[in-house]
């Protein structure tokens, strides 16, 4: 699947349910279930992990008969997967909306004007989506997708504006005062 085409993340595998050899899987999508529409479910190289069969509600996530029938203790290692869906097969976003996946490879700049990167990849630890930015030197730094810290998102020039507070930028990074130091 190397011509272009992305991969979304869906969900993760989050260890076995029951005897009969389901997955448990934790659903990443605004509508759980929804993850389990878009066909085979593949890892971050486009490999098939599992294929939905059936699905059923475990309160904190899904039990999943998988088309690739697997034992208990093979789910169990595979704790903590991705699951992927290929971009095409979602539904195109509603307008003013986008894919997070969407944002990888776009540029970060401040509202004020300063290049901070490029997005690099998109993390979501549990608490919500974290934006990995990759400055052109230096480490990448994590910034929480939020309204403050990213105002503005220009999916046509591929520009994510941002507006984070100073002390969550890198130190060279940072805004220099009239003094020479960081604020």
């Amino acid at each position: 699947m190397g011509d272009g085409s992305k991969l979304i993340v869906v969900g993760k595998i989050v260890g076995a349910f029951g005897v009969k050899g389901e997955a448990r899987v934790q659903s990443f999508t605004d509508d759980p279930e929804a993850a389990f529409e878009y066909g085979p479910l593949v890892d971050e190289a486009g490999n098939v992990v599992l294929t939905p069969v059936r699905v059923r509600s475990l309160g904190d996530g899904f039990g999943v008969i998988a088309k690739e029938q697997r034992q208990r203790e093979e789910w169990e290692a595979m704790r903590g997967t991705l699951l992927h869906a290929p971009r095409e097969a979602m539904p195109d976003a509603e307008e003013g909306e986008f894919y997070v996946a969407d944002l990888i490879g776009m540029a970060v700049v401040h509202v004020d004007g300063r290049e901070l990167g490029h997005v690099a990849a998109v993390q979501n630890f549990g608490a919500g989506e974290l934006i990995e930015v990759k400055p052109a030197k230096g480490g990448s730094f994590l910034l929480p997708f939020t309204q403050d810290n990213f105002p503005e998102i220009d999916p046509a020039t591929r520009v994510l504006k941002a507006e984070p507070d100073e002390g969550l930028l890198p130190d060279d990074l940072q805004r220099q005062s009239s003094d020479g130091r960081t604020n």
